[in-house]
């Protein structure tokens, strides 16, 4: 088993009191898939101060992907044909996170790829 991770650019808005490196558009964005710890989760870990990082199902970054899906504090829809938008709810406030579909289904692949083969 070996951990995924993947750095790639996204637009986060936000009303969070923590700054995001002071840059305007895209900011890099840590995707993270440690099957070792946790095999049906995914982690999101956004730039700026405390860097902060959610965790959440993997099954619903895939189903967000194709539908408007959420659990508790994360949601995740489709966002016209080559976007998607992850939302995120934390005490410092809420970020809304865009990314590139086929950024996210190739993060996806690849977890799947990193588990072992069930004998």
């Amino acid at each position: 088993m070996s951990v995924v991770e993947q750095y790639t650019r996204a637009h986060i808005v936000t009303d969070a009191d923590v700054p995001l490196l002071g840059e305007r558009g895209a900011v890099p964005v840590l995707l993270r898939y440690d099957p070792g710890d946790d095999p049906g989760s995914v982690r999101v870990r956004l730039p700026g101060a405390g860097a902060r990082e959610w965790t959440f199902a993997r099954a619903l970054l895939e189903e967000g992907l194709r539908a408007p899906a959420g659990s508790g504090a994360v949601r995740v829809w489709p966002c016209g044909r080559v976007q998607a938008v992850v939302e995120l709810h934390s005490a410092q406030g809420v970020s809304v996170v865009e990314f590139e579909t086929k950024t996210l289904l190739r993060f996806l692949r690849r977890t799947y790829m990193a588990e072992p083969v069930a004998h």
